[in-house]
């Protein structure tokens, strides 16, 4: 254990933040508010306009594969990943900069991204990941200066999927979560595989703090995009589980997962080949998140923005497969804020969404990035929005 200084601040935080972790993990879970009691936010999103950044390379980098972003608020800079498996360069992430214009008052739009920075990712031994050892998918800003990523895994490769926090100047890791055993590739006691899905891991990613300050506790959610191969199959309630992990973070002693909650995925549009929760963003409310679900097939891409709230949802940490008997368990109770193919506009393969910069109004914007797969005919696409709540 090691103290950094700071006196009776920092003594007072440290049994501030052991009391928290103490009364949830007593508690087995987040108290909870009845659904009764817990109402949806009143949201709405302005669709303000698309911008599409040019294929291009960086400092011998190429930029694309564009999963995840976030935002820091203090200088004005967005932190966004490539989900690069160290195969066209290093695993990394770019800091870059986005400056809105508007040619009309209140019709903000994006006038030019410029990326400033690239971050190589390091292991513990301090070197870049090798090819197909990394598949990073999640970013998100902590209260500390620090970066989490969370990487899918390569079932393929036999290699288990983890979430890490990473220096951010130097990209070099400083330690992974305790990830439970039903994600990790293995065998379960019947001898039947179990674990994340190749590709269809640890993608959603997001952080909620209520403070601050670096040494105060902080929540970090991640879920997986689908449903584990244990839960894989026809459902009774024909939807796709989704286990979604709830950690608390202290700036002493390892990392605690306190809850895991079932998110089932919408049903998808007929023609659809691949559907899945591609992101999470946890909002000023406690307990209330953006999800981001992603759709592609037969008739394209596709792509819904949801409210979620925490209201009397069941923990699903104890329940060995989630297939049978889904009508027993409470799922966290979500909402359609935007069926984002309403929008006038060719939709690419949406992975990434963060709150940004508020604008000259107060309102608060939200910005969505897709991921072009490194394809000559896909986009790098930013979509904005302005999210208000009456």
């Amino acid at each position: 254990m090691n103290f950094r200084g700071g006196g009776v601040k920092q003594i007072l935080s440290v049994i501030i933040g052991l009391t928290l972790i103490l009364v949830l993990t007593a508690c087995g879970t987040v108290p909870q508010v009845v659904a009764e009691e817990r109402l949806f936010p009143n949201l709405s999103l302005e669709f303000l306009g698309e911008y599409q950044l040019p294929k291009q390379t960086f400092e011998q980098t190429p930029v694309g594969g564009l999963s995840a972003l976030t935002y820091d608020r203090q200088t004005d800079r967005f932190y966004i990943l490539s989900d690069d498996r160290s195969q066209g360069a290093p695993a990394r992430f770019y800091t870059l900069q986005l400056s809105l214009s508007s040619s009309e008052i209140g019709n903000p739009k994006i006038k030019t991204v410029k990326i400033e920075n690239v971050t190589v990712l390091k292991n513990q031994q301090g070197k870049p990941y090798l090819p197909q050892t990394i598949d990073p998918e999640g970013i998100a800003l902590s209260p500390r200066g620090t970066v989490f990523i969370s990487s899918e895994g390569v079932p393929k490769r036999s290699i288990d999927p983890f979430i890490g926090e990473f220096d951010l100047e130097t990209g070099q890791l400083q330690q992974t979560l305790p990830i439970p055993q039903r994600f990790l590739l293995g065998k379960q006691p019947n001898g039947s595989p179990r674990g994340v899905v190749n590709n269809l891991g640890f993608e959603a990613l997001t952080i909620s703090s209520t403070s601050t300050l670096k040494d105060d506790p902080f929540r970090l959610f991640t879920a997986t995009e689908s449903s584990l191969t244990q839960d894989t199959g026809q459902t009774d309630l024909g939807q796709k589980p989704v286990r979604l992990l709830h950690y608390v973070i202290n700036s002493i002693g390892i990392p605690v997962l306190i809850a895991e909650h079932l998110y089932l995925l919408d049903q998808p549009p007929k023609g659809t080949v691949v559907n899945g929760l591609t992101e999470l963003l946890a909002l000023n409310q406690e307990g209330t998140w953006l999800s981001l679900e992603r759709t592609f097939g037969l008739f394209g891409n596709g792509a819904k923005i949801f409210t979620v709230v925490n209201a009397n949802a069941s923990d699903t940490s104890s329940v060995a497969r989630l297939t049978e008997n889904l009508g027993e368990f409470n799922p966290l109770p979500k909402k359609l804020l935007l069926d984002l193919s309403q929008l006038d506009i060719e939709l690419d393969n949406l992975e990434g969404m963060t709150l940004g910069p508020q604008l000259a109004d107060g309102t608060q914007t939200l910005i969505l990035i897709s991921d072009d797969n490194f394809n000559e005919i896909q986009v790098t696409q930013f979509l904005l929005f302005g999210l208000t709540r009456s």
